[in-house]
């Protein structure tokens, strides 16, 4: 009986505890079977993402956009064509703001007004959150407002203007099981990323994986 009452009280003292002591970030699905995500970061743009859009759509692939909210109110059609062609969106704030040091307010006017925007143009409530330079500061207040937060195993620097077959020799080396990979659709006009999906993506299904959008991969 003594026992038991001492496993009540500390389950009574977890569930008391705030739920953002409890947050936790995913940074990569089931390693048991052969499904990978591909994400991209910092979207949308004309320039990059409709490329992209069309190279994924090739290999019939899915992938989770985490885009910008500033950006969507400039191309909002651009977003409206990768939610038509199944593609996941998730919040990766409205400015791009990286939000170590920001107040709750700041933080949440950030989550907010993407998410706002987001269901404005396509009528979804995005569910999962990145923030930017996966900087967790943040962790705690996003997973109050209901989002899961997701980081990546795979960071494939193509942000860095990386080359793009330093880019696909990266990833080959380093996908596994589970793994979520990091690429943007937005950069700047020098960067590899399109480039390095052209090898990439033929050379991860002969590899024997499937991709699926970050949802599925969590199994949700």
């Amino acid at each position: 009986m003594k026992k038991l009452f001492s496993i009540l009280l500390i389950l009574s003292l977890f569930a008391a505890m705030p739920r953002t002591c409890r947050a936790a970030c995913v940074r990569h699905g089931d390693e048991t079977m052969p499904r990978i995500a591909l994400t991209f970061d910092d979207g949308p743009h004309p320039y990059q993402t409709d490329k992209i859009l069309a190279l994924l759509e090739k290999y019939n692939i899915k992938a989770t956009f985490f885009v910008v909210g500033e950006n969507v109110s400039y191309y909002a059609d651009v977003l409206r064509r990768e939610v038509a062609a199944g593609h996941e969106i998730g919040n990766h704030t409205y400015h791009h703001t990286v939000l170590a040091g920001c107040t709750e307010d700041t933080i949440h006017e950030e989550l907010y007004t993407t998410a706002a925007i987001i269901e404005e143009v396509t009528g979804q409530k995005p569910t999962l959150f990145r923030p930017p330079e996966g900087n967790v500061a943040c962790i705690e207040k996003a997973d109050a407002e209901g989002y899961t937060v997701v980081l990546w195993s795979v960071d494939t620097r193509d942000w860095a203007k990386t080359p793009a077959r330093e880019i696909v020799e990266n990833v080959k080396m380093h996908v596994k099981n589970g793994s979520i990979l990091l690429f943007h659709d937005y950069v700047s006009k020098d960067a590899h990323t399109y480039e390095a999906l052209e090898t990439l993506l033929p050379a991860l299904i002969d590899m024997g994986y499937e991709f699926v959008t970050v949802s599925e991969l969590l199994g949700e």
